[in-house]
């Protein structure tokens, strides 16, 4: 296994919200970050809980080039460097940081920003237990149901769900780390990516699974707006 870096006391805090999709499988005209959950687009609910957490010095959304929705709010620091993939939307985000002075012992956290009910206290856990950790780490759950495998659209296997997680966001790597792992995987098109833990676990470490919540979900289809709504609303009352 490769030996990770040396952890420094003084390495502070960013979050990098690649923010670039299309969202295709949401059903939606504009893009799905875009759409109005709650009264406010939904990226917003993502933004306002990394704001409230002191210890991220600054949040970096990354949108795709000719995107100028954010732009107009000085508020937000926005990078229009996406991709065609998220893994490569994260790589050249994490280019920009590096590029704005954050340097590669500095910690990043990687969050989807269609999961826009993750909360203070959710991102506060997991920097808590990542600091002190020789690589880093993530949020994630059990797997709660049974798992099937399938040919044709018919089951042909149970898998056993033992030791099995649900992989969520953020994940929370030190940049130089992060940014080499995705590097060595660049020429291939990032090819088996599929979240920043695969890259760094390819690169020969075992990221910290951190215990998430059951909403902290990914919009991604339709019925999930609602959903989202449903619990955002909930927590103002």
């Amino acid at each position: 296994m490769s030996q990770p870096p040396t952890l420094l006391a003084d390495a502070r805090c960013f979050a990098l919200l690649p923010c670039a999709g299309s969202g295709s499988r949401a059903g939606t005209a504009a893009p799905k970050q875009y759409q109005p959950v709650a009264g406010v687009p939904m990226v917003r609910h993502t933004l306002a809980a990394f704001a409230a957490v002191s210890r991220i010095a600054r949040v970096l959304v990354v949108v795709a080039p000719g995107d100028g929705v954010l732009a107009a709010d000085a508020s937000i620091s926005v990078a229009a460097c996406g991709g065609a993939t998220r893994a490569e939307s994260v790589f050249n985000g994490l280019a920009a940081l590096r590029a704005q002075g954050v340097r590669d012992d500095d910690w990043v956290l990687v969050h989807d920003a269609a999961r826009c009910l993750i909360t203070p206290a959710q991102i506060d856990a997991l920097i808590d237990a990542c600091l002190p950790d020789a690589v880093g780490g993530l949020l994630a759950l059990p797997l709660p149901d049974t798992l099937k495998s399938e040919s044709g659209g018919r089951v042909v296997a149970t898998i056993d769900r033992d030791h099995k997680w649900l992989a969520q966001t953020p994940q929370m790597f030190r940049l130089g780390l992060l940014h080499d792992a995705l590097a060595a995987r660049a020429a291939t098109g990032f090819a088996g990516i599929t979240d920043e833990a695969s890259a760094v676990e390819a690169a020969g470490f075992q990221p910290l699974l951190v215990r998430g919540s059951a909403q902290n979900i990914k919009v991604t289809y339709p019925e999930d707006f609602a959903l989202a709504e449903a619990v955002l609303r909930s927590r103002t009352t």
